[in-house]
């Protein structure tokens, strides 16, 4: 006999109950095409359409623990800056761990029911009385196959046509929208248009006019061009501290921001460093060279302010003690690290830089170029 106080178990939902709120499936054709930049300039344009909108990103790979919720670093990155009002959890319903794809293909069917559910039940609460809701994918559009829930069938799932990002180009973008299109149309889900990204500023016209007749011929509209921002590929200091491991041995003050819009490799003599600083430089050279690290102590008192936005001391090798308490005097962050300046340089030039929620000279930038170069009238005509 049932426990007449025991409440009985809500059917699993395959499909949202929202059928009103607008909505949109953001995708890509690779990682790192800027999707999550590009949402993060459409949300903030929506914010300025309609009163009220939500955000969520039903699948991630990276995540932090937030309340004992495994949430989605997009997701924490867009609650931090827009404050979307709605419970972070519910923001990212499904984070990808280690162990996922093995454990759904023990027992798919009865996971893949109650992922669907998650995702469909988190939907309805981000949705709940917004006017649009922006989704997020992750990836491609075939991302997420292996477990059944692929960003074209996610965008299936909850009834969304898709936008898709491409980084800039003519025939290798055009290949790529073709591939991802082709799972979509599968699943039956609409492609309202692609925008590309990273385009150099002096080729935006002719990409504009190529790349437009190319998506054309497969029946997407180009929505538009975004110029490459160096400033969104330019890490901050911390950033590179994690990427080669180093330490403090002079932290930057607390939020304050040190964009690197420069390296220099100081190997050769102090006149030539000098010569070639200029603002939001990182300097690289070892511990041992005396020479140019009080060339860049100096510079900052001769300029009035230092053009030098960090040192990396390579060789686990640490400065003078004398000169390191002169540059304690100063307020040029230092990094040791234990690797030589061609690994350490290789390894900045080699970073993917994210946008982070302490990256606010950033968000002024992202949204504006949203503004100034994707249609969003013709876009928003077509949800």
């Amino acid at each position: 006999m049932r426990n007449p106080f025991t409440a009985p178990a809500l059917p699993l939902q395959t499909a949202p109950t929202n059928t009103v709120t607008k909505r949109l499936f953001v995708a890509a054709t690779r990682m790192n095409d800027g999707k999550t930049t590009t949402c993060l300039g459409l949300y903030a344009a929506m914010q300025g359409i309609y009163p009220r909108v939500g955000f969520i990103k039903p699948i991630g790979q990276r995540f932090v623990t937030v309340k004992g919720h495994q949430i989605d670093e997009d997701s924490v990155l867009l609650d931090t800056i827009y404050d979307v009002h709605v419970p972070i959890e519910s923001m990212s319903p499904v984070a990808v761990d280690g162990t996922f794809t093995r454990r759904f293909l023990r027992d798919p069917e009865p996971m893949l029911a109650e992922l669907q559910d998650r995702i469909c039940r988190a939907f309805d609460r981000v949705s709940w009385e917004k006017d649009f809701t922006l989704i997020e994918g992750t990836g491609h559009a075939g991302v997420g196959s292996v477990f059944d829930l692929s960003n074209a069938r996610v965008a299936k799932l909850l009834h969304a046509k898709a936008l898709m990002i491409t980084p800039g180009g003519i025939g290798r973008p055009i290949d790529e929208i073709a591939i991802n299109k082709a799972l979509f149309d599968r699943e039956g889900v609409e492609v309202v248009g692609v925008i590309l990204n990273k385009v150099e500023a002096d080729k935006i016209s002719i990409v504009a006019e190529y790349a437009g007749k190319g998506l054309a011929r497969f029946g997407v509209p180009l929505l538009g061009i975004i110029p490459k921002q160096n400033l969104l590929t330019s890490p901050n200091l911390s950033q590179v501290a994690e990427e080669i491991s180093g330490r403090w041995l002079n932290a930057p003050a607390a939020k304050t921001l040190h964009r690197i819009q420069n390296v220099i490799v100081g190997a050769g003599s102090a006149k030539g460093l000098i010569d070639n600083l200029a603002p939001g430089t990182l300097v690289i050279t070892p511990g041992d060279r005396d020479d140019i690290i009080l060339a860049a102590l100096l510079s900052g008192r001769m300029a009035g302010r230092s053009a030098v936005a960090g040192l990396v001391l390579t060789n686990d090798i640490a400065p003078h003690s004398t000169l390191m308490e002169l540059l304690k005097q100063t307020d040029i962050p230092v990094i040791l690290a234990a690797d030589e300046c061609f690994t350490i340089t290789s390894k900045i030039h080699g970073m993917t830089v994210k946008t982070l929620p302490e990256d606010t000279d950033k968000f002024p930038v992202i949204k504006q170029m949203v503004l100034d170069h994707v249609d969003l009238k013709r876009l928003l005509a077509s949800v």
